[in-house]
């Protein structure tokens, strides 16, 4: 097979799983807001915020929306030890202005892998080349390398997670915004540590699930596509 049509698929197969990727992050954050009353209850906030679950939860998806870009400001009034306030402060909003940026960019690129998907796919098409085949080892091999760093990524994760959570901010974030006091910040009373690092166990839990299917469908259509093969004969 040409060496462009491994090219295209090599590149296919990447763009396949930075969607995964994204929609994984999507979707535990998105699919199912019960997870975080689970996960409030589990670290005791409505406790340290002095709040009630349905006022916690109205800040919740108020923050969500306004991570997706369908709020314009970043402030909900509700009641938090027994005064009605704002629940952000400035910093809040300093910070989550720069998480939205993320966000957003992020389902930017997804939309862009697409894009980039789409195109391969229909240049392997135009080439006639053997689709089925170039993908499936494609990804099989992509899937290969990435397996390493999931690995390395997993294992530093569970030795460490403060230093990867902080490494993390430090790259992504060019100021110490992200930093905050928990007796004087509500909105990290809410977000402790651990309920990042159970989203992170989510979220990967979803990327691995969604990389082992796709790897059986590969290896289903390699194995159908031997089959298809008509048997040589001397």
């Amino acid at each position: 097979m040409k060496k462009l049509d491994w090219i295209l698929g090599g590149i296919a197969s990447l763009a396949v799983v930075v969607i995964l990727l994204l929609s994984s992050f999507q979707i535990a954050m998105y699919a199912d807001f019960s997870v975080y009353e689970r996960e409030y209850a589990k670290y005791e906030v409505l406790r340290d915020l002095g709040m009630e679950m349905d006022d916690v939860m109205h800040v919740t998806r108020e923050m969500m929306a306004y991570l997706k870009g369908e709020r314009e400001e970043l402030s909900v009034i509700t009641v938090v030890e027994g005064k009605e306030q704002d629940f952000f402060h400035e910093q809040d909003r300093i910070h989550m202005a720069d998480v939205q940026g993320l966000f957003l960019g992020g389902l930017a690129l997804r939309r862009g892998a697409v894009i980039v998907l789409v195109c391969c796919i229909a240049g392997l098409l135009v080439k006639k080349a053997d689709l089925r085949k170039i993908l499936a080892r494609s990804y099989q091999v992509i899937l290969g390398v990435l397996t390493v760093l999931i690995v390395l990524l997993g294992i530093g994760v569970s030795q460490n997670f403060n230093a990867i959570f902080t490494k993390f901010h430090e790259i992504f974030f060019d100021n110490d915004l992200w930093i905050f006091d928990p007796a004087e910040d509500y909105m990290i009373r809410m977000l402790p540590e651990g309920l990042f690092y159970d989203m992170v166990i989510r979220i990967g839990g979803l990327f691995l699930a969604g990389l082992g299917i796709l790897l059986l469908l590969s290896i289903w259509f390699g194995r159908k596509k031997e089959k298809e093969k008509p048997y040589q004969t001397a």
